[in-house]
């Protein structure tokens, strides 16, 4: 029996098929297919993110699962590599990231202010007010923050569950805790800077509360896999200012590694993502940008990448509801918005970190 088919049948069918696949999502507007056709014509989208591909490696999947003509160039990389190559190519008129995801919220929304393009999202009624700025930057996870310790060598007992507590146990056992707590250092880390003015905007006491901490002296890293590392191993025994949406990820097949939730505040961060006014594939940003809010895409990050969702509709504890449900009013959502912006002014910049250096001992 022959297999040959006329190649204007299969031409027809692989049309239908990718039609069927590419279709707006239900709900979006009607003219929403143009969006996605234009996008399937740039065949791909370039992003710029600080989360790392292990853990945006299904999001990516699902992605270009459901836009099959359309490849997603990810390069990740930390904050302030992500901020300085951004600027830099934006300055020389070259080529450069299409949408920018980054988990330093502060900076993230300065690139925005400078370079987004305003564009609203369908997927605009289903997030919170806080997330959203002027239709350009938008929040796109609800990642609480995080003390990691070693359950190894810490006691259940002795595990702290506020930031005084922290600093109480830290004091209480010097020679236990010398040189062995880590956190970030906030002048390579532009996420541990960000995480810093937001402690010290919460707790009216942080630089006392951090000068307790510091008084064994500070382990600071410039990331999290290094913290999580080191607390795993026994190296450092107690971490904090750790992204929970990490922790949670490597608790789950390192049996060494303990997470505990501040009750007194717990910061909860959300990555920051825009699209570029210079981006060379604009449409098919918008539709990963989409995709990335989506109902799917936020139950891929919620349940496939360990990265909480800022919807409260999906399945599943790892969104908005379920962690109110386990932590109530100690969430401090960080809006974004310009308050983000005040400590990134040179001047006050550097005599926050002065500040921080004084009271960490550094």
């Amino acid at each position: 029996m022959s297999n040959t088919f006329p190649l204007s049948l299969i031409a027809a069918t692989v049309f239908v098929s990718m039609s069927a696949v590419a279709a707006p999502p239900q709900g979006y507007p009607s003219d929403y297919q143009s969006v996605i056709d234009a996008a399937t014509k740039e065949g791909k989208v370039v992003v710029y993110s600080t989360t790392d591909i292990k853990a945006a490696g299904p999001l990516v999947k699902g992605f270009e699962a459901t836009y099959p003509g359309i490849k997603v160039e990810y390069n990740d990389m930390n904050s302030t590599e992500l901020y300085n190559r951004f600027i830099s190519e934006q300055a020389s008129g070259g080529t450069s990231g299409d949408v920018v995801w980054s988990s330093s919220m502060d900076t993230g929304l300065k690139l925005a202010t400078d370079y987004a393009q305003e564009y609203k999202s369908p997927e605009l009624a289903q997030l919170p007010k806080w997330a959203v700025w002027n239709n350009k930057a938008y929040g796109t996870t609800y990642e609480p923050v995080v003390f990691i310790y070693n359950k190894r060598m810490i006691p259940a007992g002795d595990v702290p569950d506020s930031h005084a507590a922290l600093a109480k146990l830290l004091a209480s056992q010097t020679d236990k805790f010398k040189s062995k707590v880590t956190t970030y250092d906030i002048e390579k880390s532009g996420l541990g800077f960000m995480l810093s003015v937001q402690d010290a905007k919460a707790d009216p006491n942080y630089f006392k509360t951090l000068a307790d901490v510091a008084k064994g002296g500070l382990a600071v890293q410039s990331s999290t896999g290094t913290m999580m590392e080191r607390v795993s191993s026994g190296e450092n025994l107690i971490g904090f200012n750790i992204l929970g949406s990490y922790a949670e990820a490597r608790a789950k097949t390192d049996p060494s590694l303990g997470i505990a939730y501040p009750k007194d505040y717990t910061l909860v961060l959300s990555r920051v993502s825009f699209i570029s006014q210079q981006a060379q594939h604009s449409d098919a940003a918008k539709l990963w940008l989409d995709y990335v809010l989506s109902e799917k895409g936020q139950s891929i990050l919620a349940n496939q990448a360990d990265i909480p969702s800022l919807r409260n509709d999906i399945e599943g504890k790892n969104d908005i509801d379920g962690l109110t449900k386990m932590l109530g009013n100690a969430l401090k959502p960080i809006p974004v918005d310009e308050s983000l912006l005040e400590y990134l002014q040179p001047k006050k910049r550097l005599d926050y970190i002065k500040q921080w250096r004084t009271a960490a001992g550094k």
